[in-house]
């Protein structure tokens, strides 16, 4: 099994949440999150959706995805419905997968970046 299929496996088997984990003051991340990160080396990636969930983004769930091409990324983030709010170029990458999916949860406090699979 190469690294990408193994990575993937192992993110498939996080269902639901046990732990929080701090990212900022304002952004928390799952169990399944945060090996995703320890595993990838990719805190990167959640300093990235962090940053584009502001203040003014007024919902309260989010998508991001990650697609990754020739070792450049693309992030956009959406509300959900594909009208997509903040997309940022990341020119160089050496993150494993050719594409991942994050939730991001609003409870008027936080917002909790997790896993589809953790929703």
């Amino acid at each position: 099994m190469n690294t990408h299929t193994h990575l993937e496996s192992e993110l498939a088997q996080f269902i639901g949440a046990e732990h929080l984990y701090r990212l900022t003051r304002r952004h928390l991340m799952t169990d399944g999150v945060k090996y995703l990160c320890d595993k990838a080396k990719c805190y990167w990636l959640m300093d990235a959706v962090a940053s584009h969930l502001s203040w003014t983004y007024e919902d309260h769930f989010a998508v991001a995805r990650l697609v990754v091409t020739n070792q450049c990324a693309s992030l956009t983030l959406d509300d959900g419905n594909d009208h997509i709010f903040a997309s940022q170029l990341i020119p160089f990458t050496d993150f494993p997968l050719t594409t991942i999916k994050l939730y991001c949860c609003f409870d008027e406090d936080h917002w909790t970046i997790m896993l589809p699979t953790e929703y």
